[in-house]
């Protein structure tokens, strides 16, 4: 029996994808605001999910104006649409998924943002997807954020605080301890890739509601792996891209050596200063003499070579023993937080790469600029992580769970 879910800030579908990749959900509608990630989920919807497009339920438009969203638009900006309920028609919404943008949230955005994000409008998006599990009151709702929530105070008031209260208005229950339960890290669940996040389950409060959650939390921990996976297989069987000081348009040619070349592996455009600190890293690791791995060392170097200074070391070169670095969104505007582990190559990561390394399968293309592929690349779900999230929604919602590991008993199915 499939699960009919809508995606709310959707982005270019990572956790839809993940969700697909069970055959155990029904997409009914997946919104963003974004045209190029609005873009990108349409056509792998319909390449790889042979989803009929002509239905419109991908849908570009602003998710703060609720009402239009759910009774229909007709907007210079985003076009026309009938709306979520005319949509839907007499289907039930079973499950809600989705996670208003993280950069309010995330502890680099406050580093960097002058005011710490206290006022960025991104910090009360989260009222607009309790809006719509309100509306539709599914029988669940899945919440991504980064580990940043967990810390967040606009306005002098935790943001888990706010949003637990208005989940509880609503009617729906999500953990006590967000940290101990809710924080997962997705390199243990076959992602190669240090990634923190915070994934929040919700049901509607009553007798099975906290031995539901706490079901999810049991089973999701109890499928982690033992040892994190490294980013060695996200850079396998790719064909190499190696600078070239003869090609007046790129800093570096691709050589194919009868490899296939996937969709977005093309290289960005280095000067020879950075090539030459990209080459002096990666070998710095490959040859074990570790000279520049403390953040001193690095820091030191970046002002040796640009002759410039920085609280914060500006370069990380990918280990390939060790899961990747997180891949952020900020990706889209530099890439020397994300270097090539190979010398030889000397350059930052591609797209292909960075969607590698987020579990993105090689057949997923990504539309738009070359800095629309990273940002959207970057504040997506794993698919492989988001798969098991929906697996174990699945189990939970309609198949009945056995006593086992501590797991709460279910003895009816809670959708019938």
């Amino acid at each position: 029996m499939k699960i009919n879910v809508i995606d709310l800030f959707a982005g270019c579908g990572g956790l839809t994808d993940g969700f697909l990749q069970t055959g155990k959900y029904n997409t009914l509608a997946a919104v963003d605001w974004e045209l190029p990630t609005v873009q990108t989920l349409k056509k792998r919807l319909s390449t790889k999910w042979k989803y009929d497009l002509g239905r419109n339920n991908i849908i570009h438009f602003d998710i703060q104006r609720t009402d239009e969203l759910i009774n229909g638009f007709n907007d210079d900006k985003y076009g026309q649409n009938v709306g979520l309920d005319e949509l839907i028609g007499n289907k039930q919404v079973e499950l809600i998924v989705g996670g208003p943008p993280c950069q309010a949230y995330s502890i680099a955005g406050r580093v960097r943002d002058e005011n710490g994000m206290q006022d960025d409008y991104r910090n009360y998006l989260f009222e607009s997807y309790v809006k719509l599990v309100n509306h539709y009151q599914p029988k669940a709702f899945v919440f991504e954020n980064v580990e940043g929530i967990l810390s967040a105070k606009p306005g002098g008031i935790p943001i888990v605080s706010r949003i637990r209260k208005a989940f509880n208005e609503i009617g729906y229950e999500i953990t006590d301890n967000l940290r101990a339960n809710a924080l997962f890290d997705t390199s243990y669940y076959q992602v190669p890739q240090k990634r923190k996040r915070v994934i929040i389950f919700g049901v509607p409060k009553n007798e099975f509601s906290r031995g539901l959650i706490n079901s999810f939390y049991l089973k999701m921990k109890s499928e982690a792996s033992i040892e994190p996976l490294n980013s060695k297989k996200a850079f396998e069987f790719l064909p190499k891209i190696f600078p070239d000081n003869k090609n007046q348009k790129h800093s570096h040619t691709i050589k194919l050596n009868g490899i296939p070349l996937p969709k977005n592996h093309e290289p960005r455009m280095h000067n020879e200063r950075d090539i030459e600190i990209f080459r002096l890293l990666a070998e710095d690791i490959r040859s074990g003499r570790n000279k520049y791995i403390s953040s001193k060392a690095l820091i030191e170097l970046y002002k040796e070579k640009t002759g410039k200074e920085s609280k914060f070391h500006k370069y990380h070169v990918i280990r390939e023993d060790k899961p990747s670095n997180t891949i952020p969104a900020h990706l889209y505007k530099d890439g020397l937080r994300h270097i090539h582990p190979d010398p030889e190559q000397a350059r930052s990561i591609t797209v292909r790469e960075a969607a590698r390394l987020q579990t993105f399968d090689d057949d997923f293309e990504f539309l738009g600029s070359r800095g629309d592929q990273y940002k959207m690349i970057g504040n997506a779900v794993p698919p492989l992580f988001s798969k098991k999230i929906a697996e174990v929604v699945h189990e939970l919602l309609i198949g009945k769970m056995t006593e086992k590991q501590g797991l709460f008993k279910l003895e009816t199915e809670i959708i019938n």
